[in-house]
């Protein structure tokens, strides 16, 4: 995919939209999409930068790893003990620690986008690696599901033992550990919680309400979203004075609707012409 600096928005979302749906889409390049939304003049060479970046530390990873725990050991100390990535409970309130090129380059960010650093690196060297989307704390996998050896990258890498994973999702859902959550987390799936992650961190600063708009409006070109981000979309273009484009969203949702709830799609479709009303 060729591109350079002075590439526009649109260009940037058809993109993603097209990496979303390939055969096997590519996490690394999702997410520094998903960063040139966040700043514009974030081109092709600063996306390969961080993409040089990810291979340097791969090509750092020692060789003769051979069990999942030796792999997980490994990485443990390259990038949680040598390069010092690692995440802090401020970091939550920092839209930079959702940023891939951001993380890479302040060795900080929440347990998804470090872990999103834990598997690249290790997928280029080599490591049967993937993302374990626990409730609350995303970490990363090594091995077979099924003799599987985690850690913890938002920690630095700290392995897990099977009572700290039962405590993490103990501390997040009250509910014992689900051993479906332990299987491999899809690439789609990632993306997808690291802009629900923007959304939340922009809902709670409603002067960010655009940064809310272009996390939405990624998450709606995901082949499988679900269908009410249209709703949460028309209410904040409305919120944002954007009465029309917001309408017209509300409208989109009513007709999905229209068949299972019908009463609903109706309530929508008075929201709307309330929203177009408020042009006059």
């Amino acid at each position: 995919m060729q591109s350079n600096d002075s590439d526009d928005g649109e260009d940037r979302r058809a993109r993603f939209a097209a990496e979303a749906r390939e055969e096997r889409p590519d996490l690394a390049e999702l997410c520094l999409l998903l960063c040139a939304e966040a700043e514009p003049g974030f081109g092709r060479d600063r996306m390969d930068a961080a993409e040089i970046e990810l291979d340097r530390l791969a090509g750092l990873v020692p060789y003769g790893a051979k069990s999942p725990q030796d792999w997980a050991r490994a990485l443990e100390r390259l990038l949680g003990g040598g390069h010092g990535f690692h995440g802090t409970p401020a970091d939550y309130r920092r839209l930079e620690s959702s940023l891939l090129h951001q993380v890479l380059l302040r060795r900080r960010g929440l347990p998804i986008t470090l872990s999103v650093v834990w598997m690249e690196v290790a997928r280029r060297a080599g490591a049967p690696v993937y993302g374990v989307a626990l409730p609350g704390h995303f970490v990363v996998g090594f091995g077979d599901p099924a003799e599987q050896v985690l850690a913890d990258p938002f920690a630095g890498g700290r392995l897990l033992t099977g009572a700290d994973t039962e405590l993490l999702v103990a501390g997040a859902t009250g509910e014992p550990l689900d051993p479906s959550v332990l299987l491999p987390a899809d690439v789609l799936d990632i993306v997808l919680r690291i802009l629900n992650n923007i959304r939340a961190w922009a809902s709670a600063r409603p002067e960010h309400s655009a940064v809310a708009l272009w996390a939405l409006e990624l998450a709606l070109l995901l082949p499988a979203h679900p269908a009410r981000l249209r709703y949460e979309k028309g209410r904040l273009l409305i919120q944002r004075g954007e009465f029309l484009a917001g309408a017209a969203e509300l409208d989109a949702y009513a007709d999905v609707l229209d068949v299972v709830e019908p009463a609903t799609a109706e309530t929508l479709r008075s929201q709307a012409r309330v929203a177009r009303s408020r042009l006059n």
